[in-house]
């Protein structure tokens, strides 16, 4: 880049990329196994020290420096050297810790900083009508399906360098923000960036945890235990934020990674580097190995009751009279005996293998650290049921859904072995030549190495000539352990020239920004200029980095940025039902050749237009206008839109006010204003999915923009749509910036293909998620990063035998940010059974909810509300019904009888029937934006988002948070709240803050700097005061935006519960 980077976290050039066929040092394997991310080029310019994202001196001492690293780029230690002839000895026990950087989560700035005023540009006349330039590219110029290395052939890839790149820093505190309305976080410096919560320390590299013990042996059963029932809750209950009305005891919801169990630098384990979303302080907890069929990782138990068998059920019996007949009238229920997600106290170690046989994985919302054994970490590929049955009717009586959940960049946790990148060379990885799978752990060699059997279709192969190695006394190839490929089940290969059909993409950004007269009055464009001034500095370094910027109201205006000029020349083009874009070059250039023009420009954007009186917005027209400057590249187009698009091509009417007329007139149609209102925006979304240019939109308002049309072009383009309503210019450009930092600095990749294999037997029936699809067995991303989340629903073709093992693979195909082309193979084996008991015992609880609030979340738009809430209620009816009926004891018919594993589901899917999508009488485009967020929405976020946690503020000075910095939570209970305190309730998107009438002025002097209710701000913003009451708070909420990994908007309320 032109300037220089800022210090934070060193960076290390990654080692050369190894040929697995030779190989001089036979013991360089286990020298490099090191951990794995987007690597960056040896060659890569300015390495020198960056800050985190949201940079803030770590809050804890460290006596080495640490491996920080402020976005993706940062490489991993190596590749990993393969030798050509198997060497002699035992391998290597144990490897270098893993470095992975987390994902920055905190608050943006300390002391805000006015936008800065500069005199408007000298404007050039309107440039005449012409063509667009550039021609569409041939058929096959651009990565497809079709022309896939991941079954059907080549697709664009990049030179076999590098590796994935891991995320990021971490976000600080909040200071006191400035008094000026419209404010951003300075860039200048490390200690003045704006962080979202406070960075992990740094600490020296320690060794691999120890492995779990031998498992115990497998308990007696019993007959289910009945829990007593008390006095039913007062009906004044109400409920907070969409929970359930049920009471109980103060505990932690199950929202976030253990509260309690946060990493600390204790000896024997490496933690977690700036960034990290995982809590900074862990006790490490040593699992015990489980017996091969019930699985390792237990359901949160009930509050008040010790530890359930590994196959006991939940029942709970209604009061009985003196006769031993239920009570009549209202339900008599102990609050306390009802099931509610409990946070463990420990980290979890889980291997994902074990005796040859598959581990469950520990719940998603727990902190765990993975051992990868032969199947892939349950971060990446996790399972609704953890034992595959073997025949569809099986399934069917189950109530079940058999589907994955696909997250294949996720960040891994900072202690866990890193993914290995392998280079085949020239030949490219081996592959079965029938159905196309990649190598991987449970491929079977016979014939003293000479063929192997693919585990996905049974096609034996011959194995290629400097790939054999002889067998050992165990049938498995001798060489097994030092190849990644075949004892890992997540690996990445480097990506040949047949998998390649154009040069890799460069990264290109290009910003778009509305200032119609409604964003510049609201400060929208200001927060926008200030937030992308700032961000530049943290694009991917290096002459392939390229950038564009353009303004719109009711015509476009592009900016020449050559270094020639004295000053960005503005280039408008008043044509908005034609679109063309007014210069084939210097429309977009290399970020380092503009950093001086590109800071004089968004520092005189929102003085140019600030006395502009057009109102009207032309968002298609420019987002049509910025593709045509991309399409030859690809890239990432970053809209921030302000105000209903009215003019030019894709023009929106107000939807709304029908909507409302609609629900007051109980119209059974009024849910259509969730679909978009036309084709057009589709067509746009597929055109620019087909040319790899992803959409991100930012949209921030005060009115209403159709949200449901609009959120088509981020979906299909493997984008994402950021929602700021009601825009606040005092307090939401601290999150605008936060979000547009960690949007292009999180590790992603562009122009990906994504294919997910199965075992005979099973076969993908859909997928779901923000992508195009143009064929049935592969799905497009012009853009994927570590916080996409894809489901894939599987169906019977056959029947599967009972005893085998069921394989499923994930291939992506994607380049890096720095033009590296890699294939990320992702495995999971999993065991067939025709007991009904097994699958309900084996079942995920976490992944079984959001795969049914995935679907639940696409069918709003398609059918009236109280439909889906029947359906959901059904669902979840239906397991339960099986269960008791198929594998429960025999039992009153007054009890309730819960599966161990899903005793949680009942009440997340009442949370669910209340949350945003499926309110009756919630705004259009709330409930649009809930139905697009949660389409690639992660586990681990999906539970809080439906089931938020709360807790008490107003006493945190007080209260012993024992291994966290956050205290218990509370039952979502009006039962455990009171007039004369305050609690804070988080979803992890936003922060509602409930002050009681009767709140102790003292606390409100410390909390908020106010001595009455009367004070509190409309638009608040949370400040630190000179007491420890206040740091106290500040620590909290750094903490959870830390392990949300969101910065958190904040909504404060006055009044009785």
């Amino acid at each position: 880049m032109a300037s220089n980077v800022p210090p934070g976290a060193p960076r290390q050039p990654p080692p050369p990329s190894y040929n697995p066929n030779y190989q001089q040092n036979p013991n360089i394997l286990s020298d490099n196994f090191q951990n794995l991310n987007l690597n960056r080029p040896s060659s890569m310019p300015n390495s020198a020290p960056r800050p985190s994202p949201f940079g803030q001196p770590p809050p804890f001492p460290s006596s080495a420096p640490s491996p920080q690293f402020s976005r993706p780029g940062a490489p991993p230690p190596g590749v990993v050297p393969r030798p050509s002839v198997p060497p002699s000895g035992l391998p290597p026990s144990t490897f270098p810790p893993n470095v992975t950087p987390g994902r920055p989560t905190g608050p943006p700035f300390s002391q805000p900083q006015p936008f800065s005023q500069t005199q408007p540009f000298s404007q050039t006349q309107p440039f005449g009508q012409t063509q667009p330039f550039g021609s569409r590219p041939p058929p096959g110029s651009f990565p497809s399906s079709a022309s896939s290395g991941l079954g059907m052939g080549p697709v664009s890839g990049a030179p076999p360098q590098g590796s994935l790149v891991p995320p990021l820093g971490s976000r600080p505190s909040p200071a006191a923000p400035s008094s000026s309305p419209l404010s951003m976080p300075p860039s200048s410096s490390f200690g003045g960036l704006m962080s979202n919560g406070p960075p992990a320390p740094a600490f020296q590299s320690a060794p691999r945890f120890p492995s779990p013990v031998s498992a115990p042996q497998q308990p007696p059963m019993g007959p289910p235990p009945t829990v007593g029932l008390a006095r039913a809750p007062p009906q004044s209950m109400r409920q907070l934020m969409g929970s359930s009305g049920i009471s109980g005891q103060p505990v932690a919801p199950f929202s976030a990674p253990p509260q309690g169990t946060p990493f600390s630098a204790q000896h024997g384990m490496a933690p977690p580097p700036v960034g990290s979303p995982f809590a900074p302080q862990m006790q490490l907890q040593s699992v015990a190995q489980p017996p091969p069929i019930p699985g390792s990782a237990q359901p949160p138990r009930m509050f008040g009751m010790p530890p359930p068998l590994p196959n006991q059920m939940t029942a709970i019996s209604p009061v009985m009279g003196q006769t031993g007949s239920p009570l009549s009238g209202a339900s008599k229920i102990d609050p306390n005996q009802i099931p509610r997600p409990i946070p463990g106290s420990s980290v979890i170690l889980h291997d994902t293998r074990a005796g040859n046989q598959a581990n469950p994985p520990p719940p998603a919302i727990s902190d765990y650290i993975v051992t990868d054994t032969g199947n892939c970490s349950p971060r990446y590929m996790r399972c609704t049921i953890n034992q595959i049955p073997c025949t569809v009717d099986l399934l069917s009586t189950s109530g079940m859904p058999l589907a994955l959940l696909l997250q294949p960049l996720a960040l891994p946790h900072p202690s866990e072995d890193p993914v290995q990148v392998v280079d085949f060379g020239e030949s490219g990885p081996v592959r079965c030549s029938r159905c196309k799978g990649y190598i991987n752990p449970f491929m079977k060699f016979i014939d003293q190495g000479r063929q192997f059997i693919c585990n996905l279709c049974g096609f034996t192969d011959e194995t290629p000539r400097d790939y054999h190695c002889n067998l050992g006394p165990d049938g498995r190839r001798r060489d097994a352990d030092e190849r990644p490929e075949l004892c890992r089940g997540t690996v990445e290969f480097v990506a040949t020239k047949e998998y390649m059909v154009r040069d890799p993409m460069p990264a290109v950004y290009f910003f778009l920004i509305d200032v119609s007269m409604h964003a510049i009055q609201t400060g929208a464009t200001a927060a926008a200029c200030s937030s992308i001034n700032q961000v530049i500095a943290d694009l991917p370094e290096g002459p392939r980095t390229m950038v564009g910027i353009a303004t719109f109201d009711s015509t476009i205006h592009f900016y020449n940025l050559k270094r020639a000029l004295q000053q960005p020349l503005m280039l408008i083009v008043p044509d908005i039902h034609d679109v063309y874009t007014p210069l084939q070059t210097d429309v977009i250039v290399p970020v380092s050749e503009c950093r001086q023009h590109l800071e004089l420009l968004l520092d005189s954007i929102p003085t140019m237009f600030q006395n502009s009186r057009i109102a009207e917005s032309a968002f298609s027209a420019a987002i049509k206008a910025a593709f045509l400057a991309m399409k030859n590249t690809g890239g990432k187009l970053l809209v921030f839109q302000s105000v209903l698009p009215s003019v030019g091509i894709g023009a929106l009417s107000a939807r709304e006010a029908e909507g409302r007329s609609n629900i007051s007139a109980g119209e059974k149609e009024a849910h259509k204003l969730l679909q978009p209102a036309d084709k057009t925006l589709k067509e746009m979304a597929i055109e620019f999915a087909e040319y790899q240019v992803c959409v991100d939109v930012f949209i921030t308002t005060q009115t209403y923009v159709d949200i449901a049309s609009i959120s088509v072009i981020p979906k299909t383009t493997g984008g994402q749509v950021y929602y700021y309503y009601p825009f606040s210019a005092v307090s939401d450009p601290a999150k605008l910036y936060n979000d547009l930092r960690w949007n292009v600095t999180r590790p992603q990749g562009f122009e990906a293909v994504m294919r997910v294999r199965c075992s005979q037997g099973i076969q993908v029936q859909e997928y779901h998620g923000n992508f195009c699809k143009r064929i049935p067995t592969d799905i497009d991303l012009a853009a994927i990063d570590c916080d996409k989340t894809i489901m894939v629903t599987l169906k019977h073709d056959d029947k599967l035998q009972d005893g085998s093992e069921c394989a499923f693979q994930c291939a992506l195909l994607y380049t890096t940010v720095y033009g590296q082309r890699r294939i990320r193979v992702t495995n999971l084996s999993l065991p067939c059974t025709n007991n009904l008991s097994n699958l309900f015992r084996l079942a995920d609880l976490d992944s079984q909810f959001v795969c049914f609030l995935k679907q639940a979340a696409s069918e709003i738009p398609s059918n009236p509300p109280l439909v889906i809430r029947d359906r959901v209620t059904n669902f979840c009816i239906n397991i339960l019904l099986s269960y008791r009926k198929f594998c429960a004891t025999v039992s009153s018919s007054g009890q309730l009888i819960l599966p161990e594993a899903l005793k949680l589901l009942p009440l997340y899917t009442l949370a669910l029937i209340k949350s945003t999508g499926l309110k009756l009488d919630g705004r259009i485009d709330d409930r649009s934006f809930w139905i697009n967020y949660v389409s690639s929405v992660s586990t681990p976020l999906a539970i809080p988002l439906v089931h938020p946690r709360m807790i008490a503020i107003h006493d945190l000075d007080s209260q012993e948070a024992i291994g966290s910095l956050i205290p218990p939570a509370l039952p979502l209970s009006s039962e455990y709240v009171n007039d004369n305190g305050v609690y804070l309730l988080e979803n992890g998107q936003d922060v509602s803050i409930y002050i009681g009438n009767s709140v102790n002025p003292d606390i409100l002097q410390k909390l908020f700097g106010i001595s009455s209710v009367a004070e509190i701000p409309t638009q608040y913003v949370l400040e630190q005061y000179d007491n420890p009451l206040s740091k106290k708070l500040n620590d909290v909420m750094n903490e959870i935006r830390r392990q949300r990994c969101s910065f958190l908007r904040y909504d404060v309320s006055v009044g009785d519960f």
